[in-house]
């Protein structure tokens, strides 16, 4: 089987297709790599090196929910539809919705990692002002949902937020995120201390919450502050003090260290359709205090610790409950490790998307 696979280097989509391509060229598949946003660097392109066979073709056209991004958009699907009909592949897994209609014959899979309008109504409240852009990307977006075989979420209250603000797709399903557990290490001594990681600038992360009253422990925050889309960029309300440590954006394998010796980790995003980063946290044994949000209860259930919705003072104080009792704050590490290793691992979402793949290409892909 031949797959044609597109992504992006601006987020977490490229830690998801890292994780996809290595499983699947493993399993024997043939894949055809196409990136979009920018070019990688060679520290976020050198997973590639071992993988023997991959077809990767990077380029720098412009993601469908950047501002003034059409005509990018109009050339990237002329050049993917080029590179189709070149490869010929037996199946397309599409992480961005505007190639969703590409014109080719293919079984197409197209995976809904977030979009701009339930992230928008997450952190403002509402639905975002219209404008002819908006207007464009609303058309893009269900035009792909639409020209789907089957449009994939990684969770369940994405599938649904894809529903209501778009329609229902005719068929769909949940299959969540993974990651390795052999990247991470859960075996050495933990400090008294609670991570954070995301965008600075992302007002859906609000990692400013671990900054607004005093922790108990000290807290490290690890994320980038610059934005590629400046329209977009939100108030991130650092203050940072004598117990916060910002650490800016960190190399994988100094923020893995940071995994390892952190005792919590605090999910405070108010827009999350998956998280990776409370999964890496839960994968090297760190006690999750997440925001009272309906992914991470769909996903974590009873094995976090909540805190009121958006509020920064009970954040505080249940990462003081867990600083106070080490048997309790090991026992919610344990859970949530557990939890990572029985359902999102990277071998789990593998196995999941080749059945998709092979119940929509057929019995001919599976032969080749």
């Amino acid at each position: 089987m031949r797959v044609l696979v597109t992504a992006d280097t601006v987020g977490g989509v490229w830690t998801y297709a890292r994780e996809l391509v290595a499983g699947l060229i493993h399993h024997g598949v043939q894949v055809t790599l196409i990136s979009f946003g920018e070019i990688p660097t060679p520290r976020q392109s050198a997973w590639m090196d071992g993988l023997h066979g991959l077809d990767y073709r990077p380029t720098a056209f412009r993601l469908e929910w950047m501002q003034e991004s059409q005509k990018d958009v109009e050339q990237s699907v002329r050049y993917l539809e080029g590179v189709i009909r070149e490869v010929r592949p037996d199946l397309l897994h599409l992480n961005q919705y505007c190639y969703g209609c590409v014109g080719a014959d293919i079984p197409r899979v197209v995976v809904a990692h977030s979009d701009v309008v339930s992230w928008w109504i997450a952190v403002h409240g509402e639905e975002p002002p219209l404008s002819p852009w908006l207007r464009w990307y609303c058309q893009v977006v269900s035009r792909g949902l639409r020209s789907a075989s089957t449009v994939v979420a990684p969770s369940r209250w994405m599938l649904n937020m894809l529903s209501e603000i778009y329609g229902r797709p005719a068929e769909s399903m949940v299959i969540h995120n993974g990651r390795s557990p052999r990247l991470f290490n859960p075996h050495m001594t933990k400090t008294e201390s609670v991570l954070g990681v995301g965008r600075l600038w992302d007002c859906a992360k609000q990692v400013s919450l671990l900054t607004r009253y005093p922790q108990a422990v000290p807290v490290w925050i690890a994320g980038s502050e610059v934005h590629p889309e400046e329209s977009l960029r939100g108030e991130s309300g650092l203050a940072g003090g004598a117990n916060v440590e910002l650490k800016g954006p960190l190399p994988e394998k100094q923020l893995r260290m940071l995994y390892t010796r952190a005792a919590m980790y605090a999910a405070t995003s108010r827009y999350e359709p998956f998280g990776l980063a409370p999964l890496e946290a839960a994968l090297s044994r760190c006690a999750l205090v997440a925001n009272d949000i309906p992914t991470f209860h769909e996903l974590w259930g009873d094995t976090a610790v909540y805190f009121r919705r958006n509020d920064g003072a009970d954040l505080a104080e249940k990462i003081r409950q867990l600083a106070a009792d080490a048997g309790l704050r090991r026992s919610y590490a344990l859970k949530s490790y557990r939890r990572a290793l029985q359902r999102f691992t990277a071998e789990r979402m593998v196995s999941e998307y080749l059945q998709l793949y092979y119940s929509l290409a057929g019995v001919e892909a599976l032969a080749a």
